[in-house]
């Protein structure tokens, strides 16, 4: 097997700096592409991502011969005809032209060039999503910047409509926080959640989570009101709901399973959990499995908890999606699932006792429990 490239190393690198360079040079011949290459080469290998953007921005900046907006004239003028043509297979795009919406937010961000600027990051994130730049002209330009998301939710490109609910996110990922209101966004989901683009609705149920975590009642509010105008198709409408509560469902909140039909008071028998291995190293994986008997026909949401304690004393506990069913009074249903007990970059596996619980419409079930050595 071979060694893993980084997606740092995938993203930026030698050969995509030298396109950038390329490109440029193809529209405007004074640009000293060989000295942008080697300058920004002297320090991307150590930089993570990020700063790997950020860092070919600059270099741009610090050798095209012009700046403000005829430098965004060439920047645009230097992407390929299409986003096909770039050699774009998906809806994301290539991390080659990242640095270009990058340099829209760090050199052109003021009042004289907004509304180029805006206009230049609105074709960029056809090449790759420019989310994280947008971000900064909310804060610095709300209306006018708002002015300009909301005629995106409306273009024909569904990348485009995908950047007016992505940029508004209350809790985008890896970018600055929004000083607007966490609800600033709902006007601009009201005309995108009944897109035909899954990327579009994608976008909009992630939105409507990240509002979910200050304010759930507002985003079962913003489902009824949808759900009741029938713009959106049952299917993409339940797809949108279930995304949007997800971290809800995950906490137990009641409300969400009952928006979702599952019944918050159900009643049912699990037995005790069985763990087929009870001492495990990390990177192997828990097998366990239970029996469920309901008293009635009901709909069930089944999630299991795995939880322990970190090196500091803190409680730590991640919930995960196991099965959606319909338990029948007399039918016994059996649940199982083979978990590899790997680390992420948001769950570590530290060696030390563990507890398992399973989650049926919010309410917690029997423990089972198991260790994890070194």
């Amino acid at each position: 097997m071979g060694e893993k490239v980084l997606v740092k190393d995938r993203a930026l690198n030698a050969e995509r700096i030298d396109r950038i360079g390329r490109e440029v040079k193809r529209v405007l011949p004074t640009f000293a592409a060989e000295n942008f290459v080697a300058d920004v080469m002297a320090d991307l290998p150590r930089l993570e991502l990020k700063a790997r953007i950020a860092r070919t921005a600059k270099g741009l900046h610090d050798h095209l011969p012009v700046t403000g907006t005829a430098a965004l004239d060439v920047l645009l003028r230097s992407l390929p005809p299409t986003p096909q043509a770039a050699g774009i297979t998906n809806d994301f795009g290539l991390h080659l032209y990242s640095p270009h919406s990058d340099y829209v937010a760090r050199y052109c961000r003021t009042g004289k060039e907004l509304d180029q600027a805006l206009n230049a990051l609105r074709r960029f994130t056809c090449y790759f999503s420019a989310e994280d730049a947008v971000r900064y002209f909310l804060n610095d330009f709300p209306e006018q910047t708002m002015n300009a998301v909301h005629a995106w939710a409306r273009d024909d490109d569904y990348r485009v409509r995908r950047l007016a609910s992505e940029s508004t996110r209350p809790m985008l990922p890896w970018s600055p926080r929004l000083r607007l209101p966490p609800e600033a966004g709902l006007p601009v989901l009201a005309q995108l959640h009944f897109d035909k683009s899954r990327y579009v609705t994608r976008s909009v149920a992630n939105h409507l989570r990240d509002i979910a975590a200050t304010d759930g009642d507002l985003v079962i509010a913003t489902l009824t009101r949808w759900k009741t105008d029938r713009r959106t198709r049952e299917k993409e409408f339940d797809f949108v709901a279930r995304e949007a509560l997800k971290a809800a469902l995950k906490r137990g909140w009641s409300p969400a399973y009952e928006f979702l039909g599952y019944p918050s008071d159900v009643r049912v028998d699990i037995s005790a959990v069985h763990i087929q291995r009870t001492a495990l190293r990390a990177g192997e994986t828990l097998a366990f499995s239970a029996d469920l008997l309901a008293e009635a026909t009901v709909p069930l949401h089944v999630s299991y908890a795995i939880c322990s304690t970190a090196q500091r004393g803190k409680r730590r506990e991640n919930v995960y999606f196991l099965s959606r069913v319909t338990a029948k009074p007399g039918q016994p249903v059996t649940l199982s699932k083979e978990h590899p007990l790997r680390s992420t970059g948001t769950a570590a596996v530290v060696p030390g006792a563990f507890t398992l619980q399973i989650q049926v419409n919010g309410q917690r079930f029997p423990v089972g429990q198991f260790q994890v050595a070194q």
